[in-house]
């Protein structure tokens, strides 16, 4: 997730859009990008927002509210936000923009206390009236669901990288789980545990599902990287794969934890801190309800008012 802002410009910029080139010019020279638009409260993410946007008479706008899962929160040099401005004979829009660290109103607020995903230290992030120049304006959007291509490119980049990560779980807690079942034995014969047959059967079906999630994540990658036409479910496909991630992940991290014994259940196990981390999957979007609705929508149509 710490590459989405590289990922949305890489993909715009294959459609002829260069309003991000500057991102990846940047972040080749050392810049680090940090993700800040999600905001507490709310469910309509992309498409509205609780900060204020106010209008600058330079054409930059001056950022307040509340960042949230702030990433790199630590280190990052150039933070992703984006506001809403006041009605403008009746019309609000959405405001995308770069804080540039060390700016007047920024502070973080170092709260990361998680079961999980300790190092990245996403701390919340409070904006007091941060102004953002015009020049790092790069984005005014309408409030509500629409189909700018920068929308697009946030969620596909964001679904599908933080899909890789808990595919990265799923795959290293098989093979702990592998080893866990070479290295113990169970019941008086002293066999090793992956020499009885109940064991294999769940290493087995462990394996299928990492094999079957792995192509599932190289597939959406690939047609990213291509430029495939989905049309109507892309949304499908992107939700479909982070759903798909979480769950298998966790349920072979949970076959590891259950091979590795009692040592498993310590704090300093590896096994033990990969559950911790995988935890977090059900709370990145989509959820699961979010996902099965737009699945269904994608193949069935929406619902109608009857």
């Amino acid at each position: 997730m710490h590459l989405v802002w590289t990922g949305v410009a890489r993909l715009l910029q294959r459609q002829g859009d260069a309003s991000l080139k500057f991102v990846l010019q940047e972040a080749a020279q050392g810049e680090l990008y940090a993700f800040g638009l999600s905001e507490p409260g709310n469910d309509a993410v992309l498409f509205d927002s609780t900060t204020a946007a106010a209008p600058q008479p330079d054409g930059g706008y001056a950022f307040t509210g509340t960042k949230i899962f702030t990433s790199l929160a630590p280190a990052w040099t150039r933070l992703g936000v984006f506001g809403k401005t006041a009605p403008a004979d009746g019309i609000e829009e959405l405001v995308h923009g770069f804080v540039t660290r060390g700016s007047s109103g920024v502070h973080t607020v170092e709260d990361w206390n998680t079961l999980g995903m300790r190092a990245s230290q996403s701390h919340t992030t409070l904006l007091e009236e941060v102004v953002v120049p015009a020049e790092r304006i790069f984005r005014h959007l309408p409030v509500g669901p629409n189909a700018d291509p920068l929308v697009f490119a946030i969620f596909a980049v964001f679904e599908t990288l933080l899909s890789a990560v808990y595919t990265g779980i799923g795959d290293r807690s098989l093979a702990l789980a592998i080893s866990f079942a070479g290295q113990r034995t169970g019941g008086s014969g002293a066999l090793a545990l992956s020499q009885h047959p109940e064991i294999r059967w769940q290493i087995a079906e462990a394996a299928m599902a990492m094999d079957s999630l792995d192509a599932q994540l190289r597939s959406v990658a690939r047609d990213l990287d291509d430029g495939a036409d989905h049309g109507g479910r892309w949304f499908a496909k992107l939700v479909g794969l982070k759903l798909r991630a979480t769950t298998v992940a966790r349920e072979v991290n949970d076959v590891g934890l259950h091979l590795a014994g009692g040592r498993g259940y310590h704090a300093a196990s590896e096994i033990g801190r990969l559950h911790r981390d995988v935890l977090a999957g059900q709370y990145h979007p989509s959820s699961s309800e979010s996902a099965h609705r737009t699945v269904a929508s994608a193949w069935l149509g929406p619902l109608t008012a009857d």
